[in-house]
């Protein structure tokens, strides 16, 4: 009589076509018991694939229950995991990234054989096909958080996109306006219905959402402080929404200098004529800063006002999101600790501010030591 395997030892069995079939009984990830067939051309490889299965449950990892390929579990992590946990900006980013990027390139490989190779490859791919640095670096980050969550449910071993080098971005240099750019912009904008808008984003630093969600309930005139509670977002299958700030470190008290509180009561007293005006069809909902009606203003479309403003203006062209760096390097100019202008910009890592100071620095350094050499050279010429 044959001598039966002990349970749990599992099977070797050669096959029809002349390959082997081992099986064993495994847990999985469902916490069903569940018997599964590992295949070998040899029946030393079937039994080798057969002993890593069993130090597997031995360990006490569990077999995934189903075969997930690199599309199936991105599409349970979106909608499973980052869709009801995280806020819906930073869904649309993920999901952009892994339908653009991820899931056409990696979708078809099976999520345990994902490897190194794989990844090296793919970023490769998507150099070679023009993409740039810092999107190939939102997908490198968009894999790792989704393969976090894989190892954390078991269902693989390691975070091989933890193992690739994450893709270089080249960052592009940010030239802010001087002083004097800013006047002539603010100077040429000085008409216009957001006028305010203009003077908070340069003065200020603010973020357009913050920009844009500030209500009337968040000024305190009398003190001349602000404290942004709100920021205006586009979401994807929604449209425009009123939403908190992310975090408590950004809805800090911002002090209102005298140029934001002049500009302030000017947007209130337009703001009556406009609601006077708009009559039944205003949309009261305390904003500060709305369109003729008393809606939210469109993030994007106060992006190309303030661009098309700025040609208007005949000054250097720059995107909206500079005028934050331009906020920082006046505050350096003026000689502004670092660590005030960091409540200001509402920058969670000093090291942020440091940079904008450091790049000021360097051309104050660069002037101050042209300065001393002119000295220096006309009293030796005795001039």
């Amino acid at each position: 009589m044959a001598k039966r395997n002990p349970n749990g030892a599992g099977s070797i069995t050669r096959r029809k076509d002349g390959t082997y079939e081992a099986r064993v009984y495994v847990t999985t990830t469902d916490g069903q018991r569940k018997r599964i067939s590992r295949y070998g051309k040899t029946h030393d490889e079937a039994a080798e694939k057969l002993a890593k299965a069993k130090e597997l449950e031995d360990k006490g990892v569990p077999t995934p229950a189903k075969a997930w390929t690199v599309a199936d579990f991105l599409a349970y992590w979106l909608e499973e995991i980052v869709k009801p946990n995280q806020r819906p900006n930073t869904f649309d980013k993920y999901e952009t990234m892994v339908r653009l990027y991820l899931v056409p390139r990696l979708g078809k490989k099976k999520l345990t054989k994902l490897g190194i190779a794989d990844l090296r490859k793919f970023f490769k791919e998507l150099a070679s096909a023009g993409v740039g640095g810092s999107t190939r670096q939102e997908c490198m980050k968009t894999l790792r958080n989704a393969l976090n969550r894989a190892m954390r449910e078991e269902l693989i071993l390691r975070n091989v996109a933890t193992l690739v080098d994450m893709p270089q971005a080249t960052a592009k240099e940010v030239i802010p306006w001087s002083g004097q750019e800013a006047i002539t912009f603010l100077r040429s904008a000085r008409s216009h219905r957001l006028y305010a808008a203009f003077v908070f984003s340069i003065v200020l630093g603010l973020r357009r959402g913050e920009l844009l969600g500030l209500r009337w309930i968040d000024l305190d005139l009398s003190t001349g402080t602000a404290h942004p509670r709100k920021q205006v977002l586009r979401r994807t299958g929604v449209g425009l929404v009123h939403a908190d700030l992310k975090t408590e470190h950004s809805k800090g008290a911002l002090p209102l200098p005298r140029l934001c509180l002049e500009a302030l009561g000017e947007r209130r007293q337009l703001q009556r004529l406009e609601r006077e005006k708009a009559g039944e069809r205003w949309t009261e909902m305390d904003l500060v800063f709305t369109t003729e009606t008393g809606g939210m203003i469109d993030p994007d479309g106060f992006s190309g006002t303030f661009e098309r403003r700025v040609t208007r203006s005949s000054v250097r062209r720059i995107p909206l999101h500079h005028t934050r760096h331009t906020t920082g390097s006046l505050l350096a100019l003026l000689g502004v600790h670092p660590n005030a202008a960091q409540k200001i910009l509402r920058h969670s890592r000093i090291t942020t501010t440091l940079g904008i100071y450091t790049h000021v620095t360097t051309d104050t350094q660069r002037a101050a030591a042209a300065k001393l050499s002119s000295s220096l050279r006309d009293r030796m010429n005795g001039s």
